[in-house]
């Protein structure tokens, strides 16, 4: 489709020219972030969601710092019966998503090759694995700073997107609610 992607000076963060501008929001809250290579992608063929990350196979049995992680997202989002580019979607949205995957990285990049393998195999065939990993990028997010993007983005899905009943209660079985993202945030103040 000849996508038009920008890479840092050290070629370290490849994304596309639509989302840069979130993307880098979103990854300011991430410094360690900085020197691991990172490639967020349009793609077509993200099944039950819009974003998904993961490291790219050909690293992943690299050291931790030298693996390549990619970020896939759709291109297009249903609002109402209505599709839309993602990139259309309100910046604070796309930040909190974006800020939730990039959570899903710092949980990878704890994992050696063996865990990696390990957790495909969970994710893929246990329910209560696929919750404890997507609460726990909530809770990286969150415990970064991202608070307030993630309840935006849960509120965009869950009332103004117009999203089927069956992906509400996905996302109220899958992710923190809200309760608890403000209590995590109360924490983080009370500790700072």
């Amino acid at each position: 489709m000849g996508d038009k992607s920008i890479a840092d000076s050290e070629g370290k963060k490849i994304i596309p020219e639509e989302i840069k501008h979130v993307a880098l929001k979103a990854l300011s809250f991430y410094p360690e972030l900085n020197d691991i290579r990172i490639e967020f992608k349009f793609s077509e063929d993200i099944r039950k969601s819009v974003m998904q990350a993961q490291p790219k196979y050909v690293t992943m049995y690299k050291s931790r710092q030298k693996r390549t992680y990619l970020i896939k997202l759709s291109r297009y989002f249903i609002i109402k019966q209505q599709q839309i580019k993602i990139h259309e979607l309100p910046n604070e949205v796309l930040i909190g998503w974006l800020g939730h995957e990039l959570g899903h990285i710092i949980d990878y990049m704890k994992r050696n090759a063996w865990s990696m393998l390990l957790f495909g195999i969970g994710y893929s065939s246990s329910k209560s694995f696929i919750i404890s990993a997507e609460r726990t990028a909530d809770t990286y997010a969150v415990n970064h700073g991202l608070g307030q993007y993630i309840l935006k983005t849960k509120q965009f899905i869950m009332e103004k997107a117009g999203m089927p009943e069956t992906y509400i209660q996905r996302m109220n079985r899958l992710y923190l609610p809200p309760e608890e993202i403000i209590d995590l945030m109360k924490d983080q103040k009370s500790e700072d």
